[in-house]
């Protein structure tokens, strides 16, 4: 074989060499690609999880707020009811002793 013969089957070779070289850095840039996608994806993911986690806990803190007026309320409420069943039974009595009382006087009760 002479030289020029050499020469371009070396030179063939080196170009083969180039372009499975050129092939398995494609295929290591596509994989390295597409983890860089999972990645920013995951990411995004955690993002919205820890923003919807803060909704969640602002809704909660509300959600506290106004059960605890609720039973501030209602507490209120029950007092006042016990304060008028006091009253109630307070007058009832009185009214059952004035109605003795006018009875023992001659009178009509009403």
């Amino acid at each position: 074989m002479d030289a020029a013969v050499l020469g371009a089957v070396g030179t063939i070779v080196v170009g083969l060499a180039a372009a499975v070289a050129a092939l398995i850095g494609q295929r290591g840039a596509n994989r390295a690609s597409q983890s860089g996608v999972v990645i920013t994806g995951y990411g995004t993911l955690v993002d919205n999880l820890q923003e919807e986690r803060n909704k969640l806990g602002e809704k909660l803190a509300e959600n506290e707020r106004l059960l605890a007026a609720a039973y501030r309320e209602l507490a209120e409420a029950r007092t006042e009811k016990a304060s008028l069943l006091t009253q109630i039974t307070t007058l009832s009595d009185e009214n059952s002793r004035l109605r003795r009382q006018l009875a023992d006087l001659g009178g009509q009760p009403t």
